[in-house]
């Protein structure tokens, strides 16, 4: 299963200045650690295709939630805040015009997706059940990608707690702050078969769902920090964040893998998203494309 997390292209976005609209974000940063971030990516040989930034679309940096992309097939999301819906305009333009990919859409209209909910194992899906994706979504990556199981799995009602997402509602005369976050915040791929998690009851709570649904048998990877647990594995080697963002987990990661890593700053970016997965979407193309 080792060439499932073998790429050849991603797709990312750059920033805009609108990104400050969506929290205590420094921006000059967040460039920063972007273009380091992108650089990385190049350095392990992926060929980078950078959409230009939108200022109409604040969250546009974070691209993992406009496609889902397995066996050269990309499955269209369709975004649980409808404001991001141009933003899957631009990746699904890339995705067919720039790398010519066959695209998966999404027929149910009440179905709701976010790339940042799907986590691909390389044997199977588990898809979060979050604010933002529902069951309808769910069966759509069951369908679009049938030849591997597909489990969803709830997210929504854990009781998030550590640098959280925000939404307010105004209920009974007062301001009411609900707090949410995607499945691979709480759980993301350190390898083949290794599932990475932190030690927040979240976290854990999410691990043994996972772990009472899955077909296949996975190693557990699990960091100190809530975080950390959102990590990048590319052609072999590990992105994490930087020692000074995940001290503790930094430590465990030097003593517990012998496979190459790479850190990236992520205190500015990972601020609004999952982190390290939510700012590219990752593509293996080959001559041989799978046709829909």
């Amino acid at each position: 299963m080792a060439s499932s997390f073998r790429y050849t292209h991603a797709i990312t976005c750059r920033i805009p200045l609108s990104l400050r609209t969506r929290g205590e974000i420094d921006l000059e940063e967040a460039k920063l650690q972007h273009e380091a971030y992108v650089r990385l990516l190049r350095d392990l040989g992926l060929d980078v295709l950078e959409l230009p930034p939108d200022e109409n679309l604040p969250e546009c940096p974070y691209v993992e939630d406009c496609a889902v992309v397995c066996n050269g097939i990309a499955l269209i999301c369709r975004p649980g805040d409808a404001n991001r819906l141009k933003e899957v305009e631009a990746v699904r333009a890339v995705l067919r015009k720039e790398l010519d990919l066959p695209l998966a859409e999404i027929a149910d209209q009440n179905a709701r997706l976010d790339g940042g909910d799907v986590l691909f194992t390389g044997r199977e899906f588990f898809v979060g059940l979050s604010k933002w994706t529902n069951e309808a979504g769910a069966r759509a990556v069951a369908s679009a990608f049938p030849e591997y199981p597909c489990v969803p799995i709830k997210v929504e009602d854990v009781n998030l707690t550590e640098n959280p997402i925000f939404t307010l509602e105004l209920v009974n005369g007062e301001i009411q702050v609900t707090e949410h976050r995607h499945l691979k915040y709480y759980v993301s791929m350190a390898g083949t078969d290794v599932l990475c998690v932190s030690k927040s009851k979240e976290s854990q709570e999410i691990l043994k769902r996972i772990e009472r649904e899955a077909t296949y048998t996975y190693s557990t990877l699990t960091l100190a920090e809530e975080q950390a647990a959102n990590v990048l594995y590319v052609n072999g080697t590990l992105i994490h964040r930087l020692g000074e963002e995940i001290p503790q987990s930094a430590s465990i990661l030097s003593q517990k893998l012998d496979i190459p890593r790479q850190t990236v700053p992520m205190s500015e970016l990972g601020k609004f998203s999952n982190g390290l997965t939510a700012c590219c979407i990752l593509i293996k193309r080959s001559r041989h494309i799978k046709i829909l």
